[in-house]
């Protein structure tokens, strides 16, 4: 079986697990590796982003390797090969656990029991929940949704897409990595530093396909041209060159207002706002996005899997010269 058409089925297969199981309670891979990147931490941390980009590069090239050999072993079978492309993307996307979390904020909050939404708010991002009200905790919510779509479940799809198993796997590893060591913290200013700029590279091309996608699934269910229209105008004022146009294009397709001050760990954010024309975050909002983001899911696992399909089709008429002939030189 071709390559193009294993991760085809094997990124389908992945992610309707996704869809019917979502992440396991205990030992999901994605933890053992931050469990692993957490120990070689201990024993690197300096002060220096020297160390810091070490760190990068023991995880995140230990990862991309593992996968790559594992990919190896596998190449002769084609049912191995397209069970283990279906294992790294049900591993490395959580698309349904997303939903799941956001919902469950969503459910507390229009039970109006306020403490449970902050218990839960943290599940999904690392503002300080304790100084959000109800609907600052809606607007937490659905710009989390918004960036998650993306590094989730998106930019998995696209790096899969690109480079197999090992692609899946780098960019998890690579966003896990940010995750834990690339926020601006005193401790993490320059050691996290190289794990954020890898970052902000990997999370480039989902990004744009994100907020794209995002245009297109609101034909179904929101404002299509408000997506666009907030992408265009507001992307480039976030501070992050990949959540700016993700959280634009959804605060345009749900017609609401994100961005503002938020609150991480004690220390405080001004943020521009959002497509400043839409109304506040509602708690009903939180549903909107999570559909959004489902809708979002499917049409770049379609994206990805045509482009694959695509790409394969064009190097084959290459090496055959369009006439179902190899070209080059053969042996007289």
């Amino acid at each position: 079986m071709r390559a193009d058409r294993i991760f085809a089925y094997g990124a389908t297969a992945g992610l309707i697990g996704d869809l019917v199981l979502g992440d396991p309670r205990r030992g999901h891979p994605v933890a053992a590796f931050g469990r692993a990147a957490g120990a070689v931490e201990s024993l690197l941390w300096r002060d220096h982003r020297g160390w810091g980009a070490a760190h990068t590069l023991v995880c995140a090239g230990g990862a991309a390797g593992a996968a790559a050999l594992a990919s190896r072993a596998v190449r002769r079978s084609p049912a191995a090969a397209l069970a283990l492309t279906a294992a790294a993307t049900w591993a490395v996307v959580g698309g349904t656990s997303l939903g799941r979390e956001a919902r469950a904020v969503g459910s507390a909050l229009e039970a109006g029991d306020i403490e449970v939404a902050r218990e839960r708010l943290p599940h999904l991002c690392g503002r300080d929940p304790q100084s959000l009200d109800a609907q600052q905790i809606a607007r937490a919510v659905v710009e989390s949704v918004a960036e998650n779509t993306s590094d989730a479940v998106v930019g998995a799809l696209v790096w899969g897409a690109v480079g197999g198993v090992p692609g899946l796997v780098a960019f998890r590893a690579i966003n896990t990595l940010d995750a834990m060591v690339g926020h601006k913290s005193a401790k993490y200013r320059r050691y996290g530093w190289a794990s954020a700029r890898l970052d902000d590279v990997a999370g480039w091309p989902g990004a744009r396909l994100t907020a794209a996608l995002a245009a297109v699934a609101a034909v179904s269910g929101g404002d299509p041209r408000g997506a666009v229209r907030a992408w265009r105008a507001d992307a480039a004022k976030h501070p992050s060159p990949n959540a700016g146009p993700v959280e634009a294009s959804f605060a345009g397709a749900l017609g609401v207002r994100l961005g503002g001050t938020l609150s991480y760990a004690g220390r405080v954010e001004h943020r521009p706002v959002l497509n400043a024309a839409g109304r506040p975050v509602g708690v009903p909002d939180i549903e909107r996005a999570a559909r959004l983001s489902r809708r979002v899911g499917a049409l770049a696992l379609v994206t990805a899997v045509a482009g694959r399909l695509a790409f394969g089709a064009l190097r084959r008429a290459a090496c055959t010269g369009g006439s179902g002939i190899r070209t080059g030189k053969g042996r007289a």
